[in-house]
Order: structure tokens, then C-alpha cells, then sequence
């Protein structure tokens, strides 16, 4: 088995130099810094997980914390678990998956077993019982979603009352005087997660700033019975001139078929804007204006903030909450202005 010895060795440096180019712990000089990539290619070198731990006290591994529940957005979480994972991997960390709902339970298990050097929380709760013990461990954890009460933790995540004023703002400049707002499923709302009072506050904002009606229906039951039942309300409430926004990325396909179904073309007899990733909103027919939710910008940043507060030897970030601008892109569902 190849050892640091061994690359020390073809590299025509010491053992600790090679030690101080994995870990990054010293400034080493360019040429050196080669030398030393360049054996640990020809060597085909992979340093000992265990061993490494042992001598810089550290485990290479970030804990992600997503709960898994049933009908959560699945394919929705993707874009956030990629980019998480490959920004740990281009810092030469490992991520371990936690899915089970254990609550702060799990928490306590991950650090005190020494199982990661940090971790990073999604699924949260605006009153989220995890945070206090989160706050409390002795590992770095940041959180994507800002709850009500961080208790000092770092927060990521798209500005969700940004959203809300983009989609009204773009019905209202479309002409429409009043706005239907599609809402979330029960269990998002019963559990109020984070971002659903968020957008309702920046659309509600916006609606009374331009002097347009603003209606919710919600909870919207997460199958096709629960769609069509929220559209024949949202068309009951509305007028001639009603725009539909739906923030819940998961109903914003069926959302689309059941106005469809009834012999409602958005994009000529009505409006509709989506909260949903570029990709979903392109792979629909008729393709939706949709506001995105930027999941790979608000991971890359997630990630770049955590590492900061790994690095003992540097400044640690002083803003606690950082929010990524959401996009608006005009597709083929929102009529155009008058």
C-alpha cells in the first residue's frame, strides 16, 4: 500500500510537507505544491480516512440533515443534495445523508459521536425545536431556511418574500387585478415550514402596493383531486382578469393540467406563474413563467459560508442570514401586458 513516505519519497520532500499540501494547514510554495500533486497522481495515492482523522482531528465528513417525509419533494431536494455533495468532494470532504425524522436526537447523535466536522439543516421549521440543541453542539451547523429564531446560527436560502413580490408584481404589469394564490400541502402548512409565511408576506406586500386583490388557497392536498379542487376554487374567487401564482413547486404541474383540462389556456385565457427550478418550468407543456428557486445557487453559497466557519485559522462570516435574489423568467403561461 502507498503511503505519504512513499510520495515524500518521489516528491524529494519531507513526510510533513506532504501532510501540510493535503491539509492545507501551511502556505507552500507553488513548485513545491506540484511536486508533491504530481507524485500523489503517479502513486495513485488515497490517504487513510481513519488515520487522517486520528492526526488532524478531523473526520472529512459534512452531515446533511434532510428529512425525508412522506410525499416530500423528492426530486426537489436533488439540485441541493448535487451541489452540497460536490462542493464538500472539491474540499476533499465526504457528506453522510441523514433522512430520518429523529429531530434533535439526531443531532446530538451525529456530534457526539464524532461522526462529521459539521452540518448543515434543510426541512426547517419556522419554530423548529432542533435549533436550540443545533446551536448548542460543538460543531459548525448551518441552516438552509431561516426560522424564526436562528439562536445565532448561519442561514441560506432564497429570498421567498422576494418571490412573492416578482410573481404579483409581473401579474400586475400584466394587467390583472386580482391574484390566487395556490398554496402548499397540509403537512407544509400544519408544520409551518420556514419559507411559506415568507412568500405569502412579499406577495401580500406587493398586492396592496398595487392596489390588486390577493387571495390564498391553501392547504392544497398533494395529488390530482387536491389540484383541480384548488383550481375550481381559485376560478370560483377570481374575475376575468385573475392571475394564479403557485408556490409549491410540486402542485405546479398539475396545477397546469387541471386549468388544461377545463379549457383553460394559460398564457391566453389566464396567467400562471410557478415557484419551481428552470428545468421543471421548461420541461412543462406549455413551458411556465416560473421564479426560481436557485437551489444550486443557495447550496454553493450554504457551502462556501460552512467551510469559512471550519477554517479555525480565519475570519469568520459576520452576517447571519443570507439571502440568494430570485429570477423571474417569462415563458409561455402569463399573458403579455396590455
Amino acid at each position: 500500500m502507498v503511503t505519504s513516505r512513499d510520495v515524500a519519497r518521489v516528491a524529494g520532500v519531507s513526510q510533513s510537507t506532504v501532510s501540510y499540501v493535503m491539509s492545507g494547514r501551511r502556505s507552500i510554495s507553488a513548485e513545491t505544491r506540484k511536486r508533491v500533486l504530481d507524485a500523489i497522481e503517479q502513486l495513485t495515492y488515497q490517504p487513510n480516512a481513519g488515520a487522517r482523522a486520528l492526526a488532524s482531528q478531523r473526520t472529512q465528513v459534512i452531515g446533511l440533515v434532510v428529512r425525508f417525509r412522506p410525499g416530500a419533494d423528492t426530486t426537489g431536494l436533488l439540485p441541493f443534495i448535487e451541489t452540497i455533495a460536490g462542493c464538500a468532494r472539491a474540499e476533499d470532504h465526504d457528506v453522510l445523508l441523514v433522512t430520518a425524522d429523529e429531530g434533535s436526537a439526531g443531532l446530538t447523535r451525529l456530534a457526539g459521536r464524532a461522526l462529521c466536522d459539521a452540518i448543515v439543516m434543510m426541512d426547517i421549521e419556522a419554530d423548529d425545536a432542533r435549533i436550540p440543541v443545533a446551536a448548542a453542539l460543538r460543531v459548525p451547523v448551518l441552516l438552509i431556511g431561516v426560522p424564526d429564531d436562528s439562536a445565532g446560527l448561519h442561514c441560506v436560502d432564497v429570498d421567498f418574500a422576494d418571490a412573492g413580490r416578482l410573481a404579483v408584481d409581473e401579474l400586475a404589469a400584466a394587467g390583472h387585478d386580482r391574484v390566487v394564490v395556490i398554496g402548499h400541502a397540509p403537512d407544509v402548512v400544519e408544520r409551518d415550514i420556514n419559507f411559506v409565511r415568507r412568500f405569502q408576506r412579499g406577495a401580500t406586500a406587493a398586492a396592496e402596493a398595487h392596489g390588486i386583490g390577493l387571495d390564498l388557497v391553501s392547504p392544497v392536498p398533494p395529488d390530482r383531486a387536491g389540484a383541480e379542487a384548488a383550481v375550481r376554487e381559485a376560478l370560483a374567487r377570481g374575475g376575468d382578469r385573475t392571475g394564479i401564482v403557485v408556490p409549491n413547486s410540486p402542485a405546479v404541474q398539475p396545477v397546469l393540467q387541471a386549468l388544461l383540462d377545463r379549457g383553460v389556456v394559460p398564457g391566453r385565457d389566464i396567467s400562471l406563474i410557478g415557484l419551481c427550478t428552470d428545468v421543471a418550468a421548461e420541461a412543462s407543456t406549455p413551458a411556465v413563467t416560473n421564479v426560481s428557486l436557485e437551489p444550486r445557487d443557495v447550496s454553493r453559497r450554504a457551502m462556501e459560508i460552512l467551510f469559512r466557519l471550519l477554517d479555525r485559522s480565519g475570519d469568520r462570516p459576520t452576517q447571519l442570514v443570507e439571502l440568494i435574489r430570485p429570477r423571474l423568467t417569462r415563458r409561455e403561461t402569463t399573458l403579455p401586458a396590455p
